[in-house]
C-alpha cells in the first residue's frame, strides 16, 4: 500500500464531489496515510457513505485482504463492504483483485458540461421546479423507493437519505427539483455547489411509469440552467452507468464522457 498523495488531493472528480456532497449534509472524511476514511453516522447502512477511498487500486487479493481488515477495523458494526480507488482512466480490470475476492465491481462514466442545450423531444406538459413542501419530499422518498429493481434499501434508509438532502439544500448548496403532472412528482434530481465553479448533480431518477416522456431530459436541462445561472458553476458533473440507457439522454442535452470512477462492494447477505 504506497503512500497517498502527500497534500491529500483527489484526482477523481466524482470522489471529489462525491466527498463535498457527503460533507455538506454532515459525514465525516478522516485522513489516513494510504486512503480516506469516509462516515455518515446519521445513516451507518449507506454504503457509500461509509467506506475507503483508496489512492491506488490493490496489486493483489493478498492487499486486498489487508483492506477488508481495514474497514472491519474502522466499521466494526457494518455488513456492507465498499471501496472506491481515485483516478480519473481507470479501468475494470484494475479491480481483479476485489473481484477475486467475491466483491461486485462497478465503473461509471463520469460526465461533465459546461454549457447544456435542450434535449431534442423537450417535455412542456409537465411544470417543473423546486422541492418545497413536506409533501414534495414525501413524494421524493416515495419516487426513491419505486424503482424496477428490488429494493436495496428500506424506507428508514431512503428517509435518512432525504433528510440529509434536504440538509443540503437548507444550508443554501444548491436545490432539489422534479417534474410534476398534477401536482404528483414523477421526475426529481438535485444540483449543489461542490466547491467554486463546480456543481454535482444527485440520484437522477424518474417513476417507472413515466420514462420514455423526455421528463428526465428536459429536467437536466433545466437545472442546468439553474446551476449556471443561480449556483455561479462553470463546470457541472454528472456520474452514470455506462450501459444503462439514461447516459444518452444525459449526452442529449450536452454532457460528454470524461472520467471513469471505479468503485468495488459486497453487499449485506442476506
Amino acid at each position: 500500500m504506497g503512500p497517498y498523495r502527500a497534500h491529500m488531493d483527489i484526482a477523481s472528480l466524482a470522489f471529489r464531489t462525491d466527498l463535498a456532497m457527503l460533507e455538506h449534509s454532515g459525514s465525516l472524511v478522516e485522513h489516513r496515510e494510504t486512503h480516506l476514511v469516509v462516515r455518515t453516522p446519521d445513516n451507518p447502512t449507506y454504503w457509500w457513505g461509509n467506506f475507503l477511498l483508496l489512492a491506488t487500486a490493490p496489486a493483489d487479493t493478498g492487499e486486498v485482504q489487508g483492506w477488508l481488515e481495514a474497514f472491519e477495523r474502522e466499521f466494526p458494526d457494518a455488513r456492507h463492504r465498499t471501496f472506491g480507488v481515485d483516478g480519473t482512466k481507470g479501468r475494470r480490470g484494475d479491480l481483479a483483485p476485489f473481484a477475486e475476492v467475491g466483491m461486485d465491481l462497478d465503473v461509471s462514466t463520469v460526465m461533465t458540461a459546461t454549457a447544456v442545450h435542450e434535449p431534442p423531444r423537450p417535455n412542456t406538459d409537465a411544470t417543473y421546479r423546486r422541492l418545497e413542501s413536506d409533501a414534495d419530499w414525501q413524494q421524493q422518498i416515495a419516487l426513491d423507493l419505486a424503482g424496477e429493481e428490488p429494493a436495496t434499501h428500506d424506507v428508514d434508509f431512503v428517509t435518512a437519505r432525504s433528510e440529509a438532502e434536504r440538509r443540503l439544500v437548507a444550508a443554501g448548496y444548491g436545490a432539489w427539483w422534479g417534474a410534476f403532472e398534477d401536482d404528483r412528482l414523477l421526475a426529481s434530481m438535485g444540483l449543489f455547489t461542490a466547491s467554486p465553479g463546480l456543481a454535482r448533480f444527485q440520484n437522477v431518477k424518474t417513476h417507472p411509469d413515466a420514462r420514455g416522456r423526455g421528463l428526465a431530459g428536459t429536467l437536466v436541462h433545466r437545472v442546468s440552467r439553474y446551476g449556471f445561472d443561480d449556483l455561479g458553476a462553470t463546470t457541472l458533473v454528472m456520474v452514470a452507468d455506462p450501459d444503462y440507457l439514461a447516459i444518452r439522454i444525459y449526452r442529449s442535452v450536452g454532457f460528454a464522457d470524461t472520467e471513469r470512477q471505479l468503485q468495488a462492494e459486497r453487499k449485506p447477505s442476506g
